[in-house]
């Protein structure tokens, strides 16, 4: 089965980056300076942020949906980055984390729920995918809960 991985459109976050610390505290953001080459994944481009990069640490409604499902958590963005966007391929950043994997109707409710080593998550994907009532599927990176990926049939 062909899927499709996406990050997070870059242009919402862009002018986040112009912002005083002041003004991101308003905006529940935080400038970051990535101390480790593992724990800052950036949802626009999906990939692991390097030491010395800046990153904004903000926190980002990933299912507005109307259902109880309704979810929003901290996700690391950085500057400067394109949009993942991608068939039949999966990004490093995925690949090498432990995800859990929540499968969502078209109206927002859960059809499935797996975790998943990222180098299984093809495997988990096509499993889940197979279910008609599931619309899209969303990655988290599991140990934290936070929001990594958008997935949907290609």
């Amino acid at each position: 089965m062909h899927f499709r991985i996406r990050g997070l459109p870059a242009e919402p976050f862009a002018e986040l980056f112009s912002l005083s610390d002041a003004e991101l505290a308003q905006r529940l953001a935080v400038r970051c300076r990535v101390e480790a080459d593992h724990g800052y994944p950036c949802r626009i481009s999906l990939t692991d942020a390097r030491i010395g990069d800046e990153v904004i640490l903000i926190n980002h409604e990933h299912l507005a949906v109307a259902s109880p499902y309704r979810s929003r958590h901290a996700i690391y963005v950085r500057e400067g980055e394109v949009q993942f966007d991608a068939v039949d391929e999966v990004p490093q950043m995925l690949r090498k984390r432990l995800l859990s994997l929540r499968g969502f109707d078209a109206d927002g409710m859960m059809t499935s729920a797996d975790v998943v080593e990222g180098r299984e998550l093809e495997t988990a994907i096509a499993r889940q995918l197979t279910d008609p009532r599931t619309a899209y599927l969303h990655a988290h990176i599991a140990r934290p809960g936070c929001y990594a990926a958008h997935i949907e049939r290609a």
